[in-house]
């Protein structure tokens, strides 16, 4: 499959995953266009273009043609230096590797990954969250991220590989929504009664069930294994963890567990005092359900694995 090719088919499969479903995501695009089109001459020469046809800024093609006809690629959760010369000693010894795969924003796309933040608001009131109250508390999560972000060395990995000539690519929010949307649809047709039962079905899951036999498989951090699920919210996209407030607004709007990859302490302690029962179904082994979910769509491309991903077909 030619690399440019690829990078189409994960940003469509994301959208077609989009939990805020695909009017909102074409009503999001538009708004982008419409912004773009306002903009002096001079702000647009430095627009991201890419964000026109793309609506998900943490996924980009970093480096590469996209002609190039990719036979081999290998795959990480988190491609850095350290990937990238393993990828290029792998192809000293005759892996053939025409392409890094990564599942976290590098480069440019690392540089401004919070703005798929926005998507949260949508995401919230589609579970019932008054969406004045989803957009009023945002804001000042998305400026903490960014903030977090701005320091970085966003090129390194890139530089790294366009130095040795090995086309890179990260593909973020489309995988997260497509786990989001595969948990989601099994935990609903299951309908586990207990938190217990609801760990039980994680671990069926293959990229859980090795995560498990690592010592780094689904857990409840919050609630008892007696509890009921209640109503079950998969938290799992939207580039990183949102506000605080958003846990009593979850309760209010009648969720009673929320599944996700991980949690910041400062939500877990708004968790706790909401009364809200939270699973972790854990990072990296939710990250690699996302990454298997979309390979199984460029099939039949050859995969290395690497850094934290393991190949699982469906």
């Amino acid at each position: 499959m030619k690399l440019g090719k690829i990078y189409e088919t994960a940003v469509r499969a994301g959208m077609e995953a989009d939990p805020r479903g695909l009017p909102e995501v074409y009503r999001y695009m538009e708004k982008v266009r419409q912004d773009y089109e306002a903009l002096p001459e001079t702000k647009k020469e430095r627009f991201d273009k890419e964000r026109l046809t793309n609506p998900y800024a943490d996924t980009r093609l970093l480096y590469g043609d996209s002609d190039l006809e990719v036979k081999c690629l290998i795959a990480g959760i988190d491609m850095e230096m350290g990937e990238v010369m393993l990828a290029e000693r792998l192809n000293e010894k005759g892996a053939g590797i025409d392409l890094i795969l990564a599942h976290h924003p590098e480069g440019s796309a690392m540089a401004q990954f919070y703005q798929v933040m926005h998507m949260q608001a949508d995401i919230m009131a589609g579970y019932g969250v008054p969406v004045s109250v989803a957009e009023a508390v945002l804001p000042g999560r998305i400026s903490e991220v960014e903030r977090r972000v701005m320091p970085a060395n966003h090129q390194r990995a890139v530089d790294a590989a366009r130095l040795l000539n090995l086309p890179m690519m990260c593909i973020h929010t489309p995988c997260d929504n497509m786990v989001t949307e595969y948990l989601q649809k099994m935990l609903d047709a299951a309908e586990p009664y207990y938190l217990d039962d609801l760990i039980e079905l994680l671990n069926d899951v293959p990229e859980y069930d090795i995560a498990s036999k690592n010592n780094a498989g689904p857990r409840i951090v919050l609630g008892d294994g007696k509890r009921r699920s209640g109503k079950i919210k998969v938290d799992m996209t939207g580039g990183t963890g949102g506000p605080k407030e958003y846990m009593e607004a979850l309760v209010r709007a009648g969720v009673s567990t929320i599944v996700g990859m991980h949690i910041s302490e400062e939500n877990y302690k708004a968790a706790d005092e909401a009364h809200l029962n939270v699973v972790i179904g854990g990072h990296i082994s939710s990250d690699t359900i996302g990454m298997n979910l979309l390979l199984d769509k460029i099939e039949p491309v050859k995969v290395v694995e690497c850094s934290g991903f393991r190949r699982i077909k469906r």
